[in-house]
């Protein structure tokens, strides 16, 4: 026997494959065709060597191996073709034992680098440990490179079911970590179905690198299965876009993408031919490396915006600060800065949380979502300062107040009005200048702390007059949130999907410690649940993890339960079902037209998270509420509650 060769069982019986059949049979890691013919085994490889076509899948037909794709005949038990033709099948050794069929194998030769290994193992030392997506046939290359990492314990790989999910996870891991996570695909369909994902990721300013598999070069332009023109049709959504050939700089490739994805907050895509991912690496072994590649980004304003900054403070007496999502990396420094100034914070919707509720100066959200404390204090305030954020009409800062307006994207400031002061820079480099020329000054500014408290008083009694309205159709959304407001975890991340629930989110919901993802400028329906896996993989066990939906958002990506279940991830869904478009249905009667087509039938959401293996539990009435909640988040392992809800009374 060959030292080389190892033997692999492939029946336990000879009663599994009848005499004249043919099946696919695994040897270790190899697909072989395995044929019983004539009172003989026979092995060969599973590939017809015209088109590739799974021989084991075929039939033996008047004495014959058909491929199963072409129709080429071959012997059953030579691998010969027929008479005139050269191209045998390859075979392997087979030998009984007893009533056992074994094929052996010669040992694989050690793996050689290939162009793959050098592209992962690059987006590694780059900072880029955690891919999102779905394995296909055109991108096996890639995807064998990524087991190898993530084998080795450099790399998670988290398989969904659907690649909008992938692209809405890593978009999520974006906005709560500041750093880029992959989404990875195939060709054709499943580089479009991340689509959204992307734009929601490229609106709300979150980086992400995208990876594609292509067909293989030698068809381009033939209109091949899956062809499309990978790097036109995302040329619109990515800042940085191109296609990985046999002779590109394939390590600098991948750190200019992920250079452009982290300093431009943008998309990044790559996409990688059939061909290309198995190539032997040969001179591209060196991995790139992002060391004395990007630059610092703490930059100081101008000077001259400076002092016109401090003219306007030193005048205001009841300064308001405003916190959007581009402040999160800065909240402390902002919340410090307001405490010595005694001056309100209010965040925007996509900001929520970066100040508690409970703090003194905290006054919640402002503009659609929001509370009547924020807009009563935006209203009040005589210099509004507001740092990272968009200035969108869902948010409604007053364009009529003094405003000062903190980013470092030079294109977000005025980027709708002019404004009296636009500072460019590092959010928390401004606020040490800021701070740095203040040193020691004594200025009148009005404490308005009591006022905070005093607005939050005549909104919580408003929220208990509320909380006594009831309805025979199901759960109220305030009665929902006030009893998150009692169980959810004090620090969770939690992910929000559109729709009435967002609204009632914002609106009722106290936050303390917790972080809040949204699809806030694509608005997209869909995204809390995938945004969960995002979120998870960015912070693991030391954070829970909890996702808000809508009936409607709730079914766009509903399958990502049995994701939950596969990677035990303990994501908490709760979903509001009212078996209505609710948001469509109000915009319908604002807007004087009939409510249509917004009517849902949904399953029980509660008995479909039973059967992927989750904990579900459904609610429709008032009192089950809270017990509910509590049980939910005491539960290990993925859970979804589902709470059968009024769609009129948000």
């Amino acid at each position: 026997m060959n030292a080389s060769m190892r033997w692999f069982r492939v029946l336990s019986s000879k009663s599994e494959l009848p005499e004249g059949r043919v099946k696919t049979v695994t040897a270790g890691r190899k697909d072989v065709c395995l044929t019983h013919y004539e009172g003989r085994f026979s092995a060969f490889e599973n590939k017809c060597p015209h088109q590739g076509g799974p021989l084991g899948e075929g039939s033996i037909e008047k004495g014959l191996l058909r491929c199963p794709w072409h129709g080429w005949d071959y012997h059953p038990c030579t691998g010969q073709p027929p008479a005139g033709y050269d191209d045998c099948l390859h075979s392997y050794p087979v030998k009984e034992e007893g009533d056992a069929i074994y094929v052996g194998l010669t040992d694989e030769l050690p793996h050689q680098e290939t162009i793959s290994d050098v592209v992962v193992g690059t987006m590694i030392e780059w900072g880029v440990h955690t891919v999102f997506g779905m394995v296909g046939h055109s991108n096996l290359g890639l995807a064998d490179a990524m087991r190898r990492q993530e084998q080795s314990g450099r790399l998670q790989f988290i398989s969904v079911r659907h690649e909008g999910a992938a692209s809405f996870a890593a978009s999520a891991y974006g906005k709560l970590t500041g750093t880029p996570a992959a989404c990875f695909s195939i060709a054709g369909p499943g580089a479009t179905n991340m689509y959204t994902g992307l734009w929601d990721a490229k609106v709300d300013r979150a980086p992400l690198l995208a990876l594609t598999g292509q067909v293989a070069t030698q068809v381009v332009g033939t209109g091949n299965f899956q062809e499309l023109d990978l790097v036109q049709a995302f040329s619109s959504v990515a800042v940085f876009n191109h296609r990985v050939q046999k002779d590109s700089k394939h390590a600098e490739l991948v750190g200019l993408a992920i250079k452009h994805a982290r300093l431009c907050r943008d998309v990044a895509h790559l996409t990688f031919p059939d061909e290309v991912q198995e190539t032997p690496a040969g001179l591209s072994k060196k991995l790139g490396a992002p060391e004395k590649r990007i630059t610092a980004t703490d930059i100081a304003p101008p000077r001259q915006s400076l002092q016109e900054a401090l003219a306007l403070l030193r005048k205001a007496k009841r300064p308001v600060f405003i916190m959007g999502h581009g402040a999160r990396f800065h909240k402390e420094k902002i919340i410090a800065f307001a405490e010595k100034l005694h001056a309100p914070v209010l965040t925007t919707f996509k900001g929520k949380g970066l100040i508690a509720d409970s703090h003194p100066l905290g006054c919640g959200v402002l503009g659609r979502s929001g509370t009547p404390i924020a807009s009563w204090f935006m209203n009040e305030s005589d210099l509004l300062l507001v740092f990272g954020a968009s200035f969108s009409k869902h948010t409604g800062i007053s364009s009529s107040k003094p405003i000062i307006q903190v980013d470092s994207d030079p294109l977000a400031l005025a980027k709708f009005h002019a404004i009296e002061v636009a500072l460019w820079g590092d959010i928390s480099t401004t606020l040490d200048c800021l701070q740095e020329r203040m040193s020691g000054e004594t200025l009148p500014y009005l404490d308005q702390r009591p006022e905070v408290a005093e607005r939050w008083n005549i909104w919580r009694l408003e929220k208990e007059r509320r909380l006594k309205e009831s309805s025979s159709r199901g759960v109220s959304s305030i009665k929902v949130f006030e009893g998150m407001n009692h169980f959810a975890p004090k620090n969770a991340v939690m992910c929000v999907d559109v729709g009435n629930n967002a609204y009632s989110f914002g609106r009722y919901f106290e936050c303390s410690q917790q972080d809040f993802l949204m699809s806030g400028y694509l608005g997209s329906i869909g995204f809390a649940l995938p945004a969960s896996l995002g979120a998870w993989a960015a912070v693991k066990d030391s954070r829970p993890v909890v996702a808000l939906s809508g009936d409607g958002g709730a079914c766009q990506y509903l399958s990502e339960i049995t994701t939950l279940v596969k990677y035990k991830i303990p994501v908490k869904l709760i979903i509001l079902n009212n078996n209505e478009l609710g948001k469509i249905s109000k915009e319908q009667r604002a807007g004087e037209f009939e409510v249509w087509q917004t009517s849902l039938i949904n399953p029980d959401f509660a008995a479909f998270a039973r059967s992927c293996g989750a904990w579900g539990k459904q609610i429709r009435n008032d009192d089950e509420v809270d017990a509910a909640l509590q049980e939910l988040f005491t539960t290990n392992g993925p859970a979804l509650l589902e709470i059968l809800t009024d769609p009129l009374l948000i």
